[in-house]
């Protein structure tokens, strides 16, 4: 898949997810095959004024190529600069978010509620377009709500305003991350657009990521909440894409995984935040394997490194598989 200059390995996109998509994240996920994967979403206020870790959050290195980067906020001439200060920072595709359905966002004028305002939508793609000649995209919801449906109009002027491509997660704003995703707009927009479409929303198993490309004719496929504790999701998808069978990890494959993410975190957060911050992965990691709620118990009290090794080992060795595998 090409987006603008942009040439993709594959059509399979890792989401901006907050809290998630850091620098370790991104790079352990890249390993499993993903064509192209986002920073957590950005504030354009932030990055511009300099305040708070913003500018973290394009921290990148060799082994996270192509990034692209999330940004968001309301006001054109800031997203402008933030975009200036994004290529600067090296990115290889910009992103503008007018999905994010969180109130705190929405309130501000940002994310989601620019699907409400097409107007100003279009002022400040064509203000981030003048100001970057990098790929450029755009990521909307389905509306504000069931009877408020406009990612057909913003997916047209998106175009209009020279946007290489248009990420569709098909739910309503009031709809949260609850009920189904609509895949029948994507497929809609799909058949509007000259541009590349990407479709977003209940991608869990390999086969839902087929089944969005060949029910929607979508150009590709934007994995989110799915990959959580599951970066093998990703690996799977494309072989089942390409034809070849798949498999599901091993124990062992999995220890190994959660280790190098814990040591991945730890190298980039320091031992007490790395250690903190990778405890919901745990939990992911683990989720649906047996025994995992005690073991879930027992890793949201853990505060060191060396301690999530022990409980790690103590529970791999309790499963089925012969014992050892950490």
């Amino acid at each position: 898949m090409n987006i603008g200059r942009l040439r993709l390995k594959n059509n399979i996109a890792l989401a901006p997810m907050a809290g998630v998509t850091d620098l370790p994240f991104r790079t352990l996920v890249r390993e499993f095959g993903c064509g192209l994967a986002f920073t957590e979403m950005v504030s354009a206020n932030g990055l511009v004024r300099g305040t708070g870790k913003t500018s973290r959050y394009l921290d990148s290195s060799l082994h996270d190529r192509p990034l692209g980067v999330q940004l968001f906020g309301s006001d054109p001439e800031t997203l402008a600069e933030a975009t200036r200060m994004t290529e600067e920072r090296g990115a290889d595709l910009i992103d503008m978010n007018m999905g994010c359905p969180v109130k705190k966002v929405v309130k501000t004028g940002s994310g989601a509620a620019l699907m409400r305002d097409p107007q100003r939508a279009a002022a400040i793609l064509q203000a981030m377009r003048k100001a970057t000649e990098l790929p450029f995209t755009l990521k909307i919801r389905a509306g504000w709500r069931p009877g408020e449906i406009s990612a057909l109009a913003i997916g047209r002027i998106a175009e209009d305003c020279g946007v290489d491509a248009v990420i569709l997660h098909p739910r309503t704003v009031d709809q949260g991350f609850s009920g189904k995703a609509d895949w029948r707009l994507i497929a809609a927009l799909k058949e509007r657009l000259r541009i590349p479409v990407i479709g977003s929303g209940d991608v869990r198993l390999p086969g839902d990521a087929v089944r969005m490309v060949r029910e929607t004719g979508c150009d590709g496929v934007m994995v989110g909440r799915g990959v959580l504790g599951n970066p093998w999701l990703i690996r799977n998808i494309l072989c089942l894409l390409s034809g070849r069978d798949f498999f599901e990890p091993s124990l062992a494959e999995r220890a190994e995984i959660i280790k190098r993410h814990l040591a991945m975190a730890v190298a980039y957060d320091g031992e007490k935040v790395g250690t903190r911050d990778f405890r919901k992965h745990l939990l992911w990691y683990t989720k649906g394997l047996p025994g995992g709620a005690q073991f879930r118990a027992a890793a949201g009290k853990i505060t060191d490194p060396a301690s999530v090794r022990k409980v790690l080992q103590d529970y791999f060795q309790n499963l089925a598989e012969p014992a050892g595998v950490m």
